[in-house]
């Protein structure tokens, strides 16, 4: 199969998949290209209500294919005549329009989760992986400089000390220590995964996307929306909803959706 990014909606589940077998599912040029566009098509989808990262078959994410990005460089492209984008650019540019996606997100690992796909996992909201997964940051291997805003937020996931090692040293660090170090939100036994996925993000697709959406910004360090998102509850009747559910023992059908 070539080098491609599936997507499918299903229960208000998006589900991103990146397939590229022959290289560990590493990123392609075009690859990098398309994923905002995926993104950005699924926050403006109201049937969207969770997206999930996950990488085909035994590997999630190998990294950036090098020898695509080279070739790609070496084209005429979106700089003009003398070539393309600066690869680097193109990865940001992804990762970021995965932070800003509005709305819940999470990655599901299993295997490698390495250079690229690490930056790609760490601008989800969540990670879920399987044991055996193994993590890195690769940039000291090739004398890249991290995109600052990569840097923070690798930082903001798992600490300034815990950012360094990785990005110091460019080693591996195994399931349990990913765990141990904060990237990981849940690591599950082998043959897990899926089932684990599936069960959360039912629970996160029935829930206050009010409430997902504030919560989202604020812990994402923007503060200059607080009356913003006071106006929106006030306009909101998903508390009188949840409440009323409570109440009567029902589950809460709650109606506010992000503005498009």
């Amino acid at each position: 199969m070539d080098a491609t990014l599936l997507h499918t909606v299903a229960d208000g589940v998006a589900t991103i998949v990146i397939s590229h077998p022959a290289k560990r599912n590493a990123m392609t040029a075009a690859m990098w290209r398309r994923l905002p566009e995926l993104v950005a098509g699924m926050a403006d989808d109201p049937a969207v209500r969770v997206l999930v990262l996950t990488g085909a078959g035994p590997t999630f994410c190998a990294g950036a294919d090098i020898s695509s990005l080279t070739r790609d460089a070496a084209e005429p492209g979106e700089s003009g005549a003398s070539g393309a984008a600066d690869p680097r650019a193109l990865a940001v540019a992804a990762e970021e329009a995965l932070a800003a996606f509005p709305k819940p997100t999470l990655a599901a690992i299993r295997g490698f989760c390495v250079g690229g796909g690490s930056q790609l996992a760490a601008a989800c909201d969540l990670r879920f992986a399987e044991e055996g997964a193994s993590f890195g940051v690769t940039p000291a291997k090739l004398g890249i400089v991290y995109a600052a805003s990569s840097t923070r937020r690798l930082a903001s996931v798992v600490g300034p000390a815990w950012a360094k090692y990785l990005l110091f040293s460019a080693e591996l660090i195994d399931s349990e220590t990913a765990l141990r170090a904060g990237f990981l939100n849940e690591l599950l036994p082998a043959g897990r995964l899926d089932k684990r996925v599936a069960e959360f993000t039912r629970i996160l697709a029935s829930r206050s996307q009010l409430t997902q959406a504030s919560a989202k910004e604020f812990a994402d360090g923007r503060t200059d929306r607080d009356a913003y998102w006071e106006e929106q509850a006030a306009g909101s009747e998903d508390t009188a909803e949840g409440v009323a559910a409570f109440l009567e023992r029902r589950a809460p059908r709650f109606a506010w959706t992000p503005a498009p």
